[in-house]
């Protein structure tokens, strides 16, 4: 079981360091206008934006894969 989660770089990252991550390094402006929803444009918070991302598998899967994009930089 352990070999499976060897090559996934989100293992051990949870959806809130994610979240704290992206805002250091594109703001809440910038997330709002790559991922478009609206825990990200209308008063953003990590709290709001947590028990949106927990509940809406495809927006979770969007931050995701902005995480991966900002480590490649």
């Amino acid at each position: 079981m352990k070999n499976e989660q060897k090559n996934n770089p989100l293992h051990g990252i949870t959806l809130e360091a994610m979240l704290w991550h992206l805002v250091a390094v594109y703001g809440w402006d910038k997330m709002g206008l790559r991922i478009n929803i609206r825990c990200f444009t209308h008063e953003p918070s990590v709290k709001s934006s947590l028990t949106f991302l927990r509940k809406t598998a495809w927006a979770r899967t969007q931050v995701e894969k902005l995480y991966l994009e900002s480590l490649e930089k």
